[in-house]
């Protein structure tokens, strides 16, 4: 009895992860959740960059920042976001995306030495900040 059960809980499901894994969002370099194609990508991207300064430290305070995990994952966010719709902002940005992509890049990763994140974060902070005045 509980090997029918099972088998009929389990085939479905897996038939729906099958699935998923061949949608078009896992293989069109989707990275994050909740976008659509159409979004305008100066408002995501200046969005995830936002959302990951709420749990910076102030400018000037970034050698005493706390890079918990929290923080690790709001900067790999925005490293997603940037790496799906940096390429749509404006080509005057792209140098700018390219910096917050190569900083959080070692900004989402726990295991970068402590001075190495400072040094990425003052390096992600210029870039975004860019990419906010191009976007404004």
């Amino acid at each position: 009895m509980r090997r029918i059960v099972v088998t009929t809980l389990l085939v479905p499901l897996l038939s729906i992860l099958a699935a998923c894994q061949n949608t078009p969002a896992a293989t069109a370099g989707r990275y994050s959740t909740g976008g659509d194609p159409t979004d305008d990508p100066c408002a995501r991207v200046v969005s995830a960059i936002g959302y990951a300064d709420l749990l910076l430290r102030p400018r000037g305070q970034e050698d005493e920042q706390y890079f918990e995990d929290a923080v690790l994952g709001r900067l790999a966010e925005a490293r997603g976001i940037t790496l799906q719709y940096g390429p749509a902002l404006p080509g005057s940005l792209a140098p700018a995306v390219k910096d917050v992509e190569a900083a959080t890049a070692g900004l989402s990763r726990a295991d970068v030495p402590r001075a190495r994140q400072v040094e990425l974060l003052k390096r992600y902070r210029a870039a975004a900040d860019r990419i906010r005045a191009g976007c404004a």
